[in-house]
């Protein structure tokens, strides 16, 4: 027998954050995606014990403020493909308003840092979301188009295809035949 499960990343983290943090015995908060005040200076050893603890879990303490931001930038991403109503902003204008850096500084600091453009994090963000909602849900192509601020399926096709090397149809296709075979 096999279940399918899903999750949420930020529930995930921070669940994962308060617990560590809590074992660790620190006084905090956490101020958003990315952010931990805490109320007393950490020693370096503190640091070294919180960083290992976390690691076991793959999250890193971020201590350059261009690896921050780029993690910021990647964060905000997904905050606003998340967000039905913020997914109609177009990504230049949404990063620089919630970032407070104009685009054309984040656009470059991205590139340089990730060796990919913003864009194209968009996109492979965009298609990833498309497979999920083609394995998990009922819903048709129009449809996922549409929830993913496409202009038309034929858009999301090819995308989907330059990324993936199929057609939605086809991934489609691929995924209900392996369900009927963990049946």
């Amino acid at each position: 027998m096999k279940i399918y499960v899903t999750f949420n990343l930020n529930i995930t983290r921070n669940a994962i954050l308060k617990e560590q943090l809590d074992r660790l015995g620190f006084d905090y908060t956490i101020e958003n995606t990315q952010e931990i005040s805490f109320k007393n200076k950490l020693t370096t050893e503190q640091q070294l014990v919180l960083a290992e603890s976390l690691s076991t879990y793959g999250i890193t303490i971020i201590d350059d403020q261009k690896t921050e931001l780029v993690q910021r930038i990647k964060d905000t991403i997904n905050e606003m493909l998340a967000d039905e109503e913020a997914n109609l902003y177009k990504i230049s204008s949404y990063l620089a308003d919630k970032l407070n850096y104009s685009y054309a500084y984040l656009s470059n600091l991205f590139s340089e840092s990730t060796y990919t453009s913003i864009e194209n994090f968009v996109i492979l963000k965009k298609v990833d979301q498309a497979k999920e909602l083609i394995a998990n849900t009922d819903l048709t192509l129009t449809e996922i188009a549409y929830r993913l601020n496409y202009s038309s399926v034929a858009h999301l096709s090819g995308q989907f295809k330059k990324t993936t090397g199929l057609t939605p149809s086809t991934f489609q296709k691929i995924i209900k035949k392996r369900k009927e075979f963990n049946i």
